[in-house]
């Protein structure tokens, strides 16, 4: 009896690895203006070395709303992404496999997870990101038989059903 090994997608073939990073004394109405024109809800935050600081998300820019940051005329009130971000995000490796992922997004209600090689940001992954994971090893699955006593037909039915 032969067994189908099918292939399980891992983080670093379904990442997005052109990310948008925020800095952490980017202002908010910035931020907030990046989502908006890359239809992003949320981005990893970065020091001047690129490394990881955190996350801020479009519920980060509620929080200021909510915490009435942002009722001044004054734009210096807006505050700045470092203050309001999310500041130790879970991460994942490059070689997180897709179940593990889903199991990840359904434990803690994230929208996206940063992907960390060692200390470097490579990626990151959305749960849309998952998602197309899912097809594809869907896809896979279908073109494969589920007989487990299938045999291949003789090269004379074909021949036979064309006459």
């Amino acid at each position: 009896m032969r067994h189908h090994t099918h292939h399980v997608p891992r983080a670093r073939e379904f990442m997005t690895r052109n990310l948008i990073t925020l800095k952490p004394d980017m202002g908010v109405l910035e931020a907030v203006a990046l989502f908006l024109k890359n239809s992003i809800s949320g981005a990893p935050v970065v020091d001047e070395n690129g490394r990881l600081i955190g996350v801020f998300s479009e519920l980060d820019c509620l929080k200021v709303l909510a915490a009435g940051e942002f009722y001044a005329d004054d734009y210096r009130e807006e505050g700045v992404v470092g203050d309001f971000m999310s500041r130790s995000p879970h991460t994942v490796t490059p070689d997180a496999d897709v179940y593990t992922l889903a199991q990840r997004f359904l434990d803690h209600a994230l929208r996206r997870i940063p992907v960390l090689d060692g200390e470097e940001l490579v990626g990151q992954i959305s749960r849309r990101d998952v998602l197309r994971a899912m097809e594809r090893l869907g896809e896979s699955r279908v073109q494969r038989k589920h007989y487990p006593d299938y045999r291949e037909p003789s090269p004379e039915v074909g021949a036979r059903r064309a006459h």
